[in-house]
């Protein structure tokens, strides 16, 4: 009995009309993207749902820091500033990983003085900024004008202390190497929250240079 032998034109016809594990061919060729798209998903809800932490963590905090004796039941350091910090960390640590703090603290004499330069009292040339021999209204007692104003730390009664706090950390899962960008989170928050008026507030003296 003489072998049948096939034509090569017939079974390329064969093999394109076989489907036999086709659907394992295409799961092959998105598993890449869909395993992009489902760790990129799950690394910005862990970044939005640390950000809610440390803003909630911040006002509490700030509201804490707003009595003239606060208790926020952290160990470490002796100045106030030094034990909101202290307990700003503590908190937002339970959930942040290998995560490093920027936190900055300014009290300003209103609110509209937030991150503004220091308050013009007299104005001789009406330009809307300081002139040699205009008068200010001078935050920080240093006799001189400053564009940014604002004291260190969190002020006395009834100043308004703004927070500004930046944290750094490792992301949850390496995506910045198929998507770019960085390796770490840099979540930002703040509030701004006037002390109790547990005293009279320090006046700011008007200075002209």
């Amino acid at each position: 009995m003489t072998r049948r032998t096939v034509p090569i034109r017939l079974r390329l016809a064969q093999l394109a009309r076989d489907t036999h594990g086709a659907t394992l061919v295409e799961f092959g060729i998105i598993l890449i993207p869909l395993c992009v798209v489902l760790l990129g998903g799950l690394d910005l809800g862990y970044q939005s749902y640390v950000r809610s932490v440390l803003q909630g963590v911040l006002n509490d905090i700030a509201r804490t820091g707003s009595l003239e004796t606060p208790e926020v039941g952290c160990a470490g350091g002796g100045a106030v500033e030094e034990q909101l910090e202290c307990a700003i960390k503590d908190r937002v640590n339970t959930i942040a990983r290998n995560a490093t703090y920027t936190i900055e603290m300014k009290n300003f004499y209103e609110f509209s003085g937030v991150n503004r330069s220091e308050k013009l009292v007299t104005d001789h040339n009406n330009n809307g900024r300081y002139d040699p021999g205009d008068c200010w209204e001078d935050l920080n007692r240093n006799g001189v004008y400053d564009v940014e104003a604002g004291r260190i730390g969190i002020g006395g009664a009834d100043d308004i202390v703004f927070y500004d706090v930046t944290v750094s950390m490792p992301r949850l899962v390496p995506i910045a190497r198929f998507i770019g960008g960085s390796d770490e989170y840099r979540i930002k928050a703040q509030a701004a929250i006037r002390n109790q008026p547990y005293a009279s507030q320090r006046v700011p003296q008007t200075v002209c240079g």
